[in-house]
This record gives C-alpha cells, structure tokens and sequence, in this order.
C-alpha cells in the first residue's frame, strides 16, 4: 500500500515539473463549441444588416400607387368641392366661376397661341435670374461660413433680408433702373441670393469639424479645401437652399411682373394675372394663379427633387431606390 502511494505522489510531482512549483498554462487548442460560432456569425450578419443600404427598386405599381395616385386624387377632390360650392351658389359666379369656364380660359389661350409664349416668358427670366442668384449667392456663402469677422457682418444682414417680403423691391428697383427685364433680375436676385447663402452657411454649418482636419492634414486649404471638403459635406444644407432660392426666384418675378407693365417686357404670367384683374376676368385671374402654381411644381420636381434624392440616397439616406 505504501508503494501505491509513494508511486502515485512522484507521478504527481513529475506532472507539476518535479520542484513542487505551479504547472505552466498552456495554450488552450480546444475547438470553439458550435452554439457560440453560430452566435457570432449571426450578430456579424445583424450589424452588418444595420449598415447596409436597401437598393431594392421600386416597381411600376408601387410608383403609380405612392407618386401618382396621391396628387391626381387631391386635384380631383379639389375640383368635385369647387364644384360643388358653385352648385350650392355658396357666391355669385362672378366670384367663383364654374371649373369649366377657367378650363375655356386655358382652350382659348392655346388655341390663339398665347399659351407657351405666356409661360416661356417667366419660366425663362425665373431660370436665367435663378443661375445668376446661385452664381453670386455660392461663394457670398462660402466667405460668410469660414470668416467670422464678415459673418458678424453680413450674417444678421441675410437673414433680414430673406425675410423681406420680395415685393417690397419691386418700387425701388423700378425707379433705379426702370421698366425692364434688368428691374425684374434685380429683384430676382434680392429674393433668392440670401435664401441660397443662408441655406450653404447653414450646411456648412453642419460639416463635422474632423472633415476640415483631415483634410488640411492631406493640404487640402483655401479654395481646395471648399471644392473637395465644404461643399460636398454641406451638399443636403446646400441643395435645400437651392430649393428655397427658387421659391424666392419664382416669388420674386411674380410680384414684379403683377406691379411693373411695360410693352417691352412682354406677357408673363403674372402680368397675365393683373391683365385679367382689371378685366374683372375671374375665370382668367384663376388660370393665372393655377398656371403659376403648376410652373413653380413642376420645376421644383423636374429638377431640384431628383437632384435631392440623388444626394440623400448617395449618403444612404433613402431606404430605395425612387
């Protein structure tokens, strides 16, 4: 018995390494259990889930059913309450015609060729006046955003002036240059340059302060800096004030055009507008009001919705594709 022990004591010392001291760890090689592989694999799959951007496109239906389908149910809803109120005679007819006599208005002027002509002439002085503003309005942002002395300046000075009414510049700019189309860019111009530079100030703004770092880390400054940091990076501010300073544009040669009449600026709609008012023409003033309504629409869907989409989806900002 006591060689049984003896023996099983040194073979426990020969495994401890034969000085009594602690035995060394050694590196586990034992196989990961499958449940807990499993488990990782599967909180990898999560997250990156969560990262991934949706680009599943959206079919014909779905388009017809969420795009179209809304706004031509509003517009037919619109007109069955027009048109009942003018039933019930709610007001004589020379304060709300029925909707097909502005329907005859709209007939009469394509068919005398006036139609196009009417909407080219203010879609045409909106657009030119428009990419003037953003010429001017860009860089104005720009300086006001990256110098503090000049934003202490001119930044209260652009958000009063975006706040004034378009329609106030209309008198000075008539007598400053006189019944033309350089009094119409005028006021073009004092209503979207401001709302375009606070837009870009504002996404500038926004810009997380590790961009400009890294980007003066790579020599990226001055004008470099603003072409391939600032402006990208402020791009969802930028193209929102872009959207705002064709409001302003669109707004502006309105209420030009309905105060300023001049055979040598041509019918635009506004001036169409204010022709049908002195006429005591509602049928007319309310084609005016709906033909400048579906103008501003449409330019702002044509042109600045696809380029915001464009810019939301780039930065993983729409769930899919539209």
């Amino acid at each position: 018995m006591a060689s049984s022990e003896t023996t099983r004591g040194t073979a426990v010392e020969e495994a401890d390494g034969g000085d009594g001291g602690e035995r060394p760890i050694e590196k586990s090689t034992a196989k990961p259990r499958p449940g807990n592989a499993q488990d990782l694999a599967g909180l990898e799959a999560g997250l990156d889930a969560l990262d991934a951007v949706q680009t599943k496109r959206v079919s014909p239906v779905e388009v017809l059913v969420q795009k179209v389908l809304p706004p031509i149910v509003a517009v037919a809803v619109v007109l069955a309450v027009w048109k009942a109120l003018v039933l019930a005679k709610v007001t004589p007819d020379y304060k709300l015609p029925d909707p097909g006599r502005v329907w005859d208005a709209l007939h009469q002027l394509w068919v005398e060729g006036e139609l196009l002509d009417i909407v080219w002439t203010s879609v045409s002085r909106g657009l030119f006046g428009f990419l003037i503003a953003l010429a001017i309005a860009t860089p104005l942002g720009l300086v006001v955003a990256r110098v503090k002395f000049i934003r202490s300046g001119l930044g209260p000075i652009l958000s009063g002036l975006q706040s004034l009414p378009s329609v106030a510049w209309v008198p000075p700019a008539v007598i400053w240059l006189g019944l033309n189309d350089q009094m119409m860019y005028t006021v073009i111009l004092l209503g979207a340059v401001p709302s375009i530079a606070n837009g870009l100030v504002a996404g500038i703004d926004q810009v997380p302060p590790l961009f400009l770092r890294a980007g003066r880390t790579l020599g990226a400054r001055g004008l470099v800096s603003a072409r391939h940091i600032l402006l990208p990076a402020a791009l969802p501010g930028y193209v929102a004030g872009l959207k705002q300073g064709w409001a302003f544009s669109w707004r502006s040669l309105m209420a030009a055009e309905i105060i300023a009449k001049s055979p040598d600026l041509g019918l635009g709609l506004g001036q169409y507008l204010e022709n049908q008012r002195n006429n005591s023409d509602m049928a007319g003033v309310l084609l005016g009001i709906l033909m400048i309504l579906v103008v501003g629409i449409a330019i702002e869907l044509l042109i600045f919705a696809p380029i915001e989409r464009r810019v939301l989806r780039s930065r993983g900002l729409l769930a899919s594709a539209r």
